[in-house]
């Protein structure tokens, strides 16, 4: 059954089988079925995102020189500076980069380190 249906068998105008033409019914359930969806969506999406975004901005805080880091187009690199907006990284050879720390989304110094 559709959510739609759901809503409009659960709103005030459908009346109980006994009652009479001018007596509506009560809008509590929909109220609690609003409730719930809204709190299923902050169960499983809003709680969830800001975690993640906390930790991402706790890694990005967290930035030190010789950390090995990805960027958001993908770009691999080691940290050569950290400035408190952006970070200079190492790309290949001599190949350095001046990057906004928001553009940084990954550290694999622990990866790099197990191989």
């Amino acid at each position: 059954m559709n959510l739609l249906t759901i809503f409009f068998l659960m709103g005030p105008q459908a009346a109980p089988a006994g009652a009479q033409a001018g007596q509506q019914g009560s809008a509590l359930p929909t109220i609690l079925m609003f409730a719930a969806i809204i709190l299923v969506m902050w169960l499983f999406m809003i709680r969830p995102q800001r975690k993640q975004q906390k930790e991402l901005q706790e890694f990005r805080s967290g930035l030190k020189k010789g950390d090995k880091i990805v960027t958001v187009g993908g770009i691999y690199g080691e940290i050569v500076e950290v400035n408190e907006k952006t970070a200079l990284i190492k790309v290949d050879g001599d190949v350095k980069l001046r990057v906004d720390k928001q553009g940084l989304v990954k550290d694999y110094t622990d990866a790099a380190q197990q191989k």
